[in-house]
């Protein structure tokens, strides 16, 4: 496949029985053999997404000073400004040429699970608009990913809400990033804007990005640009999901490479990664178990997995 496939998530939310069974199969078909998918008709509106982006220009062209204010005290990296430089891929020793905002859930259903979550921290001070634009990008992400879990549920030919239950009050976290221009030493240091890695969590939802360099590694092991319109959203399978179906839908490797000299300048990204609430079990679905395919990974907490994961890219308590 030369082309990312591209869906319509309308067809699931409005359409007929027909127009949802196409796009539960056009949509797992494409994260189980491909990987990524492209998601238009979404309801989240370009002026909320380009509004974020101002702040997220406004928020990184702060004093480094001020940003490292807001970074996490527990040194986790969950919530708040993460530096440049400091995350980089398992099994690499080369940080990443980005700096990066985190935020989590604020509304909880279970309120158990709110008070064990990490808290949000928010630069009002400086942007007294920036809480408030990304609390609503985040809630109408969350939606949509409720949405696209049950279809991949029924793709894999489960309960509708089983994955969905699962994101329920999750630790999803909407990542605010930004690539700056490349420095003369960074293009000679072999380090590069994020290594090629998979993601952590059950799916991710990527809005668009303010400039390319987004690639994946198709299932043929090449590497392919993705290069997506506005309106579109990319959306491609993590670690969690491979893991509870037995590997049935594969994690995907994807990479951000350096801009060419004329393009080197600020890039900006708004990846949403869909997380399980920190207690939940990540144990294999039944349906995805035979006598050839028995089991390939043992029961874990989400928490206790994300941990994990967080320790082997340089952001968990090293401990």
């Amino acid at each position: 496949m030369k082309q990312v496939p591209i869906t319509s998530i309308s067809e699931y939310i409005n359409g007929s029985i027909k127009d949802k069974n196409n796009f539960v199969r056009s949509f797992g078909k494409a994260i189980q053999e491909f990987g990524f998918v492209i998601v238009e008709d979404h309801e989240i509106e370009n002026t909320l997404i380009n509004d974020c982006y101002d702040q997220a220009k406004k928020l990184f062209n702060l004093s480094l000073q001020i940003k490292k204010n807001y970074s996490a005290a527990d040194g986790l990296g969950q919530r708040g400004y993460v530096s440049f430089g400091i995350e980089h891929a398992k099994n690499s020793d080369k940080g990443d040429l980005k700096e990066f905002w985190h935020i989590g859930r604020e509304h909880f259903a279970n309120k158990s699970i709110e008070q064990m979550s990490e808290k949000n921290i928010w630069p009002t001070n400086e942007l007294p608009q920036f809480k408030n634009l990304f609390l609503e990008l985040y809630s109408k992400l969350d939606n949509m990913a409720l949405i696209l879990l049950s279809a991949m549920s029924e793709y894999l030919g489960l309960e509708k809400d089983s994955l969905p239950k699962m994101a329920k009050d999750g630790n999803t976290i909407l990542r605010v990033l930004h690539y700056p221009p490349l420095k003369n030493n960074d293009f000679s240091s072999g380090a590069v804007r994020a290594g090629e890695h998979e993601d952590i969590n059950l799916m991710t939802i990527l809005c668009e990005a303010t400039e390319g360099g987004l690639e994946i590694l198709t299932r043929e092991g090449k590497w392919l640009e993705i290069q997506t319109k506005k309106g579109q959203m990319v959306v491609d399978s993590g670690d969690m999901l491979s893991r509870i179906t037995n590997q049935i839908v594969p994690s995907t490797t994807h990479r951000v490479v350096n801009p060419k000299s004329a393009k080197n300048v600020s890039r900006y990204s708004m990846p949403f990664f869909i997380h399980p609430y920190e207690n939940c079990e990540l144990n294999v679905f039944k349906n995805c178990l035979s006598p050839s395919r028995p089991a390939k990974f043992p029961p874990i907490l989400a928490n206790e997995f994300l941990l994990q994961r967080l320790k082997e890219i340089g952001l968990g308590n090293k401990n």
